[in-house]
């Protein structure tokens, strides 16, 4: 197959744990090439020293997040450090970040620091809640933002505790909207030959997946109230049933779908019900409805469902992580990686989820620590002499 997408893109990070990359995990997957800088006072990411699976300074954590990515470790607080930074960046497209914004600031990885080095580079920093304002020192991570913007309080059941996903689903959407920002701005860089900041906040990132129900609240005055058994605010039926033995999930977004589910499990007498004529007739019954559906579904176990409507109605089984994972199912879809890694062996994991025609991601194991390092080096034009002289000033840590 073809080069990737972004053949030819190049993107220095200075990352860490989950957010940032994960968004450059797909950047990688497509094609760029994502140049970690590692910090040697810390030992490169903390998580490459997190089970399980760790061996050394290497880890299935880590590697999950990292793979087909390269390494190099840099002492950015050093004069010989920032040096060979700032010659990477004068041949990379990005700059992308993932700490604290005052540190953004204080390491001058903004465009105003770098445009002398490349005016036509792209600084995206992606941080808990923003580059600037108040809360720009403060640390952040995904559950404290689930809280915080209101996601825990509409996750669960009525009179339940506030829930966090069991994903970390605030991480993963702003490191992906960190990149789709990077990119768009590279492109217009390409187009004008000046490059410019982009500034991403996990905070602001979730805040604006409240979508149509910030919409409604915030022009109708319609409140995030919590609905059971996971189900739809508006929308009935479109939600997990029990079944027999286990749950089945329904989805019943158009008309068509409620009068194939009613008539699939028996209850055609439910079309001539004027309570559940429409869609909001069935939202001011939700009660009423879904006692009668749940009684039903509660006959036969979920495949017996699942067998019976798949195809007329939008249903799919409740399954465990393990069952979604199955080999076979994931090859089938084009979503399984394996590669190997000289630490950890065989590993395999999920792939990347876009689709380009002519384009098959070749997975490679993620990089080791600082492994990167002399192969860079030599990209950016220095020899043997000055990467010791580099070295003996401090560019590479010290110890």
């Amino acid at each position: 197959m073809g080069d990737g997408p972004l053949h030819g893109v190049r993107i220095v990070a200075i990352e860490q744990f989950g957010a940032g990359p994960f968004g450059t995990l797909h950047l990688a997957d497509l094609g760029a090439d994502v140049i970690r800088i590692e910090d040697p006072g810390t030992g490169g990411d903390v998580s490459r020293y997190m089970g399980p699976g760790q061996q050394g300074a290497d880890s299935l954590y880590f590697d999950s997040f990292n793979r087909g990515k390269r390494s190099i470790v840099l002492d950015l607080k050093s004069d010989a450090g920032r040096e060979v930074f700032h010659r990477l960046v004068k041949a990379a497209q990005g700059v992308y970040t993932n700490v604290r914004g005052d540190v953004v600031r204080g390491l001058g990885l903004t465009h105003e620091a770098l445009q002398g080095v490349n005016p036509a580079i792209v600084c995206c920093s992606l941080s808990a809640y923003g580059r600037e304002g108040e809360r720009s020192s403060e640390p952040g991570y995904d559950p404290l933002v689930q809280a915080e913007a209101g996601w825990a309080a509409l996750t669960g059941d009525p009179g339940g505790p506030p829930v966090k996903s069991g994903l970390s689903v605030a991480d993963y959407s702003a490191g992906l909207m960190a990149a789709l920002g990077m990119l768009a701005s590279i492109l217009q860089a390409q187009r004008t030959g000046r490059g410019c900041d982009v500034d991403v906040s996990l905070y602001d990132v979730a805040l604006a997946f409240h979508n149509y129900r910030a919409t409604w609240y915030l022009t109708a005055g319609v409140p995030g109230e919590r609905t059971p058994n996971s189900s739809h605010p508006s929308i009935v039926p479109f939600q997990f049933f029990p079944t027999a033995d286990g749950y089945l999930a329904v989805a019943c977004a158009k008309e068509k779908f409620f009068r194939a589910l009613i008539e699939g499990i028996d209850l055609g007498e439910l079309a001539g019900d004027q309570r559940f004529t429409n869609f909001e007739g069935r939202r001011q019954h939700r009660e009423e409805l879904t006692k009668i559906l749940e009684h039903r579904l509660r006959e036969q176990p979920t495949e017996y469902w699942v067998k019976l409507l798949r195809g007329r109605v939008p249903v799919a089984p409740v399954r465990s992580m393990e069952a979604a994972l199955d080999r076979k199912e994931l090859e089938g879809r084009g979503m399984l990686a394996v590669y190997s890694h000289a630490a950890l062996g065989v590993v395999s994991t999920v792939g990347l989820p876009v689709k380009v025609s002519g384009f098959a991601p070749q997975y490679r194991p993620g990089p080791r620590l600082g492994g990167d390092g002399p192969a860079l080096l030599a990209e950016v034009g220095y020899d043997a002499a000055q990467v010791e002289e580099l070295r003996t000033r401090g560019a590479f840590g010290h110890g």
